[in-house]
């Protein structure tokens, strides 16, 4: 999930455009580690192919051009290496390294090598749709005329794109299975392996999807993390987070949106649905206006 983020920051800061992309047709040797991707493309991927495919590679050598610097600071104003302020005294507190080195950049990238907690995440992934503007979670119902104070880490502009982005992961990518027709679901997969004594445990997986919709105006985010999943036929044997945390995403936002009166789009081009730009031809991205 935190490949969002390090595209975000890298539209922000102008370090990458959305037409923009890096050779991922070689894993990344870097001291003892070998960063590889787990839906190898095996050929230069753009910004939008990064987050479609989920590019471990394209996130790290696009995190590298960011910067530990850069990335420290706009992970710092998504509120995601300070415990979250919530009405709750039992917040725990995110792990980053205590050295920012260039490897803990490139994998922090794409989300290894750091921890936040699912709160972190949603309020997070909020920020990166609602315009960019970072507001403080809260468990108290607030009216819906009440203004809530927020401080902007991106522009409303690369906002904008993200959400496009997001929406093309849902579309076309690993996030197909959260597709909740009529919802304009976007969000972003990830699968992370636990950590064990001396490394990873390839089998024991954190699956998690964090999505919101409706993307032409988000207005609410729905994040599932399973713990520890196993592949069944359903899944064809996959536990990834497109084939476990997607789908239940996708029920969720498709029993809550009609409760939450969000009235569904029934077909492309209906009103409502004339945002998205990011369009696949023959497996490459197309970007239009938007």
């Amino acid at each position: 999930t935190f490949k969002a983020f390090t595209v975000a920051m890298a539209l922000d800061s102008g370090v990458v455009g959305l037409t923009d992309g890096y050779d991922a047709s070689q894993p990344i040797a870097i001291s003892r580690y070998r960063i590889t991707d787990f839906h190898p493309q095996n050929r230069w991927l753009s910004v939008p192919e990064i987050i479609l495919y989920s590019s471990n590679i394209g996130a790290a050598k696009m995190a590298l051009d960011v910067g530990a610097e850069r990335q420290q600071d706009y992970l710092r104003r998504f509120g995601l290496l300070t415990p979250a302020a919530i009405e709750l005294s039992e917040v725990g507190a995110p792990m980053a390294p205590a050295t920012w080195r260039d490897i803990n950049t490139m994998t922090i990238g794409f989300g290894h090598g750091i921890a936040v907690s699912p709160l972190q995440l949603a309020s997070g992934i909020a920020a990166l749709v609602n315009g960019g503007i970072v507001r403080p979670a809260t468990l108290l119902k607030r009216d819906d005329d009440e203004p809530v104070e927020g401080t902007r880490v991106i522009r409303a502009q690369v906002s904008d794109h993200m959400r496009a982005l997001l929406r093309l992961v849902v579309q076309g990518g690993t996030g197909k299975n959260a597709e909740a027709p009529g919802y304009l679901v976007g969000g972003k997969t990830g699968t992370a392996e636990k950590v064990t004594l001396g490394g990873y445990d390839r089998k024991a997986l954190l699956s998690t999807f964090v999505g919101a919709f409706p993307m032409t105006e988000p207005r609410y985010v729905v994040l599932v993390s399973i713990d520890e999943p196993h592949g069944n036929a359903n899944t064809f044997g996959y536990a990834t987070a497109g084939w476990t945390a997607a789908p239940s995403v996708s029920r969720i936002i498709s029993q809550i949106a009609p409760l939450l009166r969000i009235a569904p789009v029934e077909r492309p081009g209906a009103p409502g649905s004339e945002d998205f730009i990011v369009v696949l031809e023959e497996g490459r991205i197309k970007l239009a206006a938007f």
